[in-house]
């Protein structure tokens, strides 16, 4: 997918791999980047957080937009979910499934697209991959659901996928030469550090394997 230079994209950024090398690729083909981060309650959200300013910041693009976080807090709804209580979190012999938070993309989507409805961006894309297990992941989701969110607006927003038909090691590879190490990937930290035992540090770990460069990451468990 490509972005003309003269279209403004807003891309909601977590802070880990895919969403990152996102935002750097709609800037390298010369795109206006509006990032979004938004924050739920969960336990590495302050990590994540600092490595979106991070990892932005180390962009030094003009056509980079200043970070908009936005406030959506989950604890009355995810209550005891290890998501918040950091108990149980999914390990690296899980299965990807394992991670699964309900509803996340359907909560996550919805602030940022009438943010982008209110300041007249017409386009939202998301980081999932076509490998993505989960249903909400999938084309069909995103269009239904921009067609939902799109009813009585003036502005329609199209709900993007740059990803969406591309595999791990095809998106690592677009961000080959980019401080991938300043990303943050981890559901169980150790302070502000990858903890190294979660199921998306195994995930991370095999990611900058397979694209044979050193992992910077500083893993305060499992070395």
């Amino acid at each position: 997918m490509t972005f003309p230079p003269t279209s403004t994209v807003g891309v909601l950024v977590s802070g880990g791999l895919d969403s990152c090398i996102l935002a750097a690729e709609i800037l390298r083909q010369g795109a206006n980047v509006q990032p979004f981060y938004i924050r739920t309650g969960v336990r590495w959200e302050n990590c994540e957080l600092i490595a979106v300013r991070s990892f932005l910041g180390h962009l030094k693009n003009p056509k980079l937009r200043k970070l908009v976080v936005l406030e959506l807090p989950l604890a009355d709804l995810y209550a005891a979910h290890w998501s918040l209580t950091g108990e149980n979190v999914p390990n690296a012999d899980s299965r990807d499934e394992a991670v699964f938070l309900p509803g996340r993309n359907a909560l996550l989507l919805v602030k940022p697209m009438v943010w982008c409805q209110m300041h007249g961006i017409s386009q939202l894309a998301i980081a999932p991959l076509g490998t993505s297990p989960f249903a909400d992941a999938r084309e069909s989701f995103v269009a239904d659901f921009a067609r939902a969110l799109n009813y009585g607006s003036e502005i329609d927003v199209k709900l993007l996928r740059p990803f969406g038909e591309m595999n791990k090691r095809q998106v690592m590879e677009l961000g080959r030469g980019l401080p991938l190490e300043l990303t943050f990937s981890c559901i169980s930290p150790v302070g502000e550090q990858h903890c190294g035992q979660c199921n998306k540090c195994a995930e991370r770990r095999m990611a900058i394997r397979q694209l044979g460069i050193v992992d910077r990451t500083v893993y305060g468990r499992g070395e």
